[in-house]
């Protein structure tokens, strides 16, 4: 059986070089597209029996991707195709609904043997990652659940959520981070929305804690 693939990848020249070794294995590229939000439509037009995904692009990242397709009933199998090799970003991928996280640098064989095991209903990840994925799944195959609200905060929340912990007013986070104090007001709000917490205090005594047990983490 022919399978039917759309590659979504901003790389034009990894795309062109991935189709030709494809093509020579009996696997047709339907589509090959730079654009992550090009790529949904592709998804919804084409139906193919199986989208390659990258992980960092602009605009949409492979993640993002992942997410929309999903949302939008898409059920086939995603593999995220990447040079990442982040605990993070695979524990994201598989929790979001991807069959596969496979390695740009594997064999072509290896490859294609990977893909067809997906659509027959396996889930694959590259050899390399077997080690972090095993710090990540449970006994019974799911995956711990490690998601924090913190990880919700954007670099800029998390810097004023420090400085609030330390116990710095909206005027001295002001002037530290040379913004006005309306916006740090706006930064608060949305840092307490976030963490689900009512004060500033609340959040302060969650950022402590939260840094006691990363650094507890870090010396074990």
């Amino acid at each position: 059986m022919t399978l039917r693939v759309l590659l979504i990848d901003d790389h034009t020249l990894f795309r062109v070089g991935l189709e030709g070794l494809l093509a020579h294995r009996n696997i047709d590229v339907i589509a090959s597209i730079g654009d992550g939000r090009e790529g949904l439509q592709c998804a919804a037009d084409l139906k193919p029996d199986i989208v390659l995904l990258d992980m960092r692009m602009p605009d949409i990242n492979g993640i993002g991707v992942l997410k929309k397709l999903r949302e939008s009933g898409f059920q086939n199998p995603v593999v995220m195709l990447t040079t990442s090799t982040d605990e993070h970003d695979l524990v994201e991928s598989l929790r979001n609904g991807a069959q596969g996280y496979l390695l740009k640098d594997m064999e072509p064989d290896e490859l294609v043997l990977a893909l067809r095991d997906i659509v027959s209903g396996k889930t694959v990840v590259a050899p390399d990652l077997a080690p972090v994925l095993a710090k990540v799944v449970q006994g019974d195959g799911t995956l711990l659940d490690e998601s924090s609200p913190f990880d919700e905060l954007t670099p800029r929340e998390g810097e004023i959520l420090s400085l609030l912990a330390e116990g710095q007013s909206n005027k001295v986070i002001a002037r530290n981070l040379g913004i006005s104090d309306g916006t740090v007001k706006l930064h608060v709000k949305a840092i307490l929305r976030k963490l689900g917490v009512h004060s500033r205090v609340e959040a302060a005594v969650m950022a402590v804690e939260q840094g006691q047990r990363s650094n507890r983490n870090a010396a074990s």
